[in-house]
């Protein structure tokens, strides 16, 4: 059997920290916000709908929903019947998030496990038809997966001196914080996201993980140890050297890929910068830009033309 090639340790270090990808799930990463949006699109405008529904702590979702609206995602709105109240509803630019949010509800559709409920159908208007969301090549129209893809890194050094700039105490802070902050609904944030795509890029044992993330070393066993048990990811014994274990991934973070690839996208087109890790699809040559389209029709979706039936929560 012909080894696999190892990693650049120090090139991905770079490229994972300069990412699109990284930057961008600084910015919507972790749990709550990824719920606060998916509400949003589901029609949530209340700040009790979200706390209620949701579960979301308070202060939480009020600093969520600040940060969202200074990002000019959110916008407060009065409602109709109650000028004196205010609802907040997805601005333009936060409507450009719906690809994500589409990846989210397929993935949520396969193995999530949300209490709270979510469509569990989408039809296409303009054809008439449910459908599954289909993330597609941009440039020829096809349906794609990891294996259709090759990966060129190339840090990007304005986001890598912004990444550097950040404090590695609070970043250590944040680790911590986020790892209490896991096993309820969505079981993906930041850095198991982050680690999917370590591993996307051919990191596959624990010191090479840690070499890439920047990680504090017990954050990342507790998060390798979390994702295996929930089956994102899957761990053996090392055929070449039993005392090390490799990690790769199971199904349910594959099925993360579609997310992951929208996210690195949608992040680029709104900090003004190219990613440091760059896509290419094989079979067309052409640098990847994700649109996610219509099983039935092939058409790229758009809010407005989804339906769906609201169901109790």
């Amino acid at each position: 059997m012909t080894p696999k090639p190892q990693p650049d340790l120090p090139l991905t270090r770079d490229a994972l920290a300069s990412s699109t990808l990284a930057h961008g799930l600084g910015a919507l990463g972790d749990r709550w916000t990824v719920g606060v949006l998916l509400g949003a699109f589901i029609g949530m405008h209340k700040f009790e709908d979200w706390h209620l529904r949701l579960g979301i702590p308070r202060s939480t979702l009020s600093a969520r929903l600040k940060s969202l609206s200074a990002m000019g995602l959110l916008r407060q709105r009065p409602y109709q019947q109650r000028p004196e109240r205010m609802g907040y509803h997805l601005t333009r630019a936060g409507l450009q998030l719906y690809p994500q949010v589409l990846m989210v509800w397929e993935w949520e559709r396969r193995w999530g496990t949300r209490e709270v409920a979510l469509p569990t159908a989408l039809t296409h208007t303009r054809c008439g038809h449910n459908f599954t969301p289909t993330l597609a090549c941009g440039h020829c129209g096809e349906a794609t997966g990891m294996a259709d893809l090759d990966f060129t890194l190339a840090p990007n050094a304005v986001l890598l001196a912004q990444s550097q700039a950040a404090s590695p105490a609070r970043a250590t802070r944040l680790q911590d914080k986020e790892t209490q902050a896991m096993g309820l609904g969505l079981r993906v944030d930041r850095w198991t996201l982050l680690i999917i795509a370590a591993v996307v890029l051919g990191c596959h044992y624990y010191d090479q993980l840690s070499a890439v993330l920047g990680i504090a070393s017990s954050v990342l066993a507790r998060r390798l140890q979390g994702m295996v048990q929930s089956g994102l990811l899957h761990a053996a014994p090392d055929v070449a050297d039993a005392r090390r274990t490799f990690y790769r991934l199971t199904p349910a973070s594959h099925d993360l890929f579609g997310y992951i690839v929208c996210v690195s996208h949608w992040a680029g087109a709104h900090l003004g910068q190219a990613s440091s890790i760059m896509p290419r699809r094989k079979t067309c040559g052409h640098a990847f830009a994700p649109q996610v389209l219509c099983s039935h029709c092939h058409e790229v979706l758009t809010p407005h033309a989804v339906s769906f039936e609201a169901t109790s929560m």
